[in-house]
């Protein structure tokens, strides 16, 4: 099972080149970039680990791509993802996330149950990588 998050998570996973022409049309649409990382691809965990610092007044995506293959060599196992960030006045916010490198093998969630009173029954997902520890999860 494929963990579907970001802009392209139904599609086939993006080559380089398919990478860098999105690059390509966010640094020509004034998008900041920045890298990301985790190990906890859980889809309410918003705070991934942030690779570098955001990457401002690009001109091309060479820069970048450098530093994905940097990130994806420190961390094979790790799921990788690109943001785009508009900081024009009025939007500020990300445009455009999405995965660029997932582990080979995704163990997959499993469903928790709490029973409350009065028949009430809440469930929440979790990660089954979760049961070992942070950074040794899909090695």
């Amino acid at each position: 099972m494929k963990i579907t998050q970001g802009t392209f998570a139904y599609l086939a996973d993006l080559t380089d080149d398919e990478v860098e022409a999105q690059l390509r049309y966010v640094i020509s649409n004034g998008c900041a970039v920045s890298i990301e990382l985790t190990d906890d691809p859980h889809p309410r965990n918003v705070y991934w680990e942030m690779w570098g610092l955001p990457m401002f007044d690009l001109a091309d995506p060479a820069g970048v791509m450098t530093e994905l293959r940097a990130c994806r060599a420190a961390f094979p196992h790790h799921y990788v993802r690109i943001n785009a960030f508009d900081a024009s006045a009025g939007r500020e916010t990300i445009v455009l996330s999405f995965l660029v490198q997932q582990p080979a093998t995704e163990p997959g969630f499993r469903l928790e149950r709490q029973y409350g009173p009065g028949r009430t029954t809440r469930y929440s997902a979790a990660a089954y990588a979760v049961d070992g520890p942070s950074g040794e999860r899909y090695a």
